[in-house]
């Protein structure tokens, strides 16, 4: 028996495959990520949810639903959410810092899109959104850009901290992202390797702050596949360095590590020679990732899903990577602990009423 289940895989349209379902089955896979293509329709959503959890009631349901441009369910009942800069700007306004009007209704109008953000998706079957960003808005980063807050630490993390209690209120947890700092260089990680230079002082007094500051409120963090040569030549999402030293140890993280994607560019390449899927999952893993993602291979090629499943078995009978009990009870903490309202009854609810009337 598997004492982890750490790939996350996601699928290619609205409904599952036989293919599918034989994945989702293996004891090695945790999770599901949906995108826009799994998505036609509230009712097909909902229908697709029961379905996954008809195969395994532990799988993670998880989906890319910040607000702004990335929201992968839209109309249909779905609330169009803000990007979070919008949020930044209402801060802002007043200009009088922490005591002004415009921070009290920012924190508001976050708490307003985590409730709104957490319980349609929870009405409809989803477990977990990957959400907050808390990247700092450096003006540079087009992949970042106005998914960010602000360019202030202090901003960013009290308006994710009001956002993460708006989740929290809907049952869904959160995952701040993209550690340590995605926001200040330009390249965009999906299609090509950044390499931040600037010293790790910096970097820990910048953009790692609100993972400091966050820390006990945090349920999980993706890492980000940025290199940061002033501590390790490899990206933060294979580097024990970043996910042990610095984020387990030094910040007092106890939540779930999520890899991003390693369909990205950012993660081909590993001490300066390309690798394979397998190769990328494994070392996500020993460097101290829970869970790996695995996205958009069922568009491109899914038998790169297979192949990663096989190499994970086979790296676990050889002893390259031994399963942990503790990664596997974080992945279960992430699954929500209550039932979700009906959509129905929450439209109703005096609660989704108050949120909507909050947004901006």
């Amino acid at each position: 028996m598997n004492l982890q289940a750490p790939l996350v895989i996601d699928i290619e349209g609205f409904e599952l495959k036989a293919v599918d379902k034989k994945r989702l089955k293996n004891p090695l896979t945790g999770g599901i990520v949906l995108f826009g293509r799994n998505w036609q329709s509230r009712a097909q959503l909902i229908t697709l949810c029961a379905e996954i959890k008809s195969v395994r009631k532990d799988l993670l349901i998880c989906v890319d639903h910040e607000g702004g441009r990335v929201q992968r369910f839209r109309n249909d009942g779905f609330t169009h959410l803000p990007a979070m800069r919008r949020l930044g700007e209402m801060w802002a306004q007043d200009g009088k810092g922490l005591v002004g009007e415009g921070v009290l209704k920012a924190c508001k109008a976050a708490t307003a899109v985590g409730f709104l953000l957490a319980s349609e998706l929870r009405a409809c079957g989803v477990d977990f959104s990957f959400t907050p960003v808390l990247d700092l808005d450096y003006g540079e980063s087009s992949v970042i850009g106005d998914r960010a807050f602000s360019r202030d630490a202090r901003n960013v993390s009290l308006l994710a901290k009001s956002l993460m209690h708006g989740l929290q209120r809907a049952g869904m947890g959160n995952c701040g992202k993209h550690f340590p700092g995605h926001g200040y260089v330009k390249a965009d990680s999906h299609v090509d390797i950044p390499v931040d230079k600037r010293s790790l002082k910096a970097i820990l007094q910048e953009d790692a702050k609100p993972y400091e500051w966050l820390s006990n409120e945090l349920s999980a963090v993706m890492s980000a596949h940025v290199i940061y040569p002033k501590l390790d030549a490899r990206p933060a999402g294979f580097s024990s360095k970043w996910l042990q030293d610095i984020l387990r140890e030094q910040l007092e993280f106890t939540g779930a590590v999520f890899s991003d994607d390693l369909s990205m560019v950012g993660a081909r390449v590993l001490d300066g020679q390309p690798i394979s899927f397998t190769q990328g999952a494994l070392a996500a893993l020993k460097a101290g990732c829970d869970l790996a993602l695995l996205c958009n291979q069922s568009l491109k090629d899914s038998k790169v899903i297979d192949e990663v499943l096989e190499g994970l078995a086979e790296a676990q009978v050889k002893g390259w990577w031994q399963p942990d009990e503790l990664s596997e009870a974080r992945r279960l903490a992430l699954l929500p602990a209550l039932p979700a309202l009906a959509w129905d009854d929450l439209v109703r609810s005096a609660h989704y009423q108050q949120a909507l009337a909050c947004l901006p």
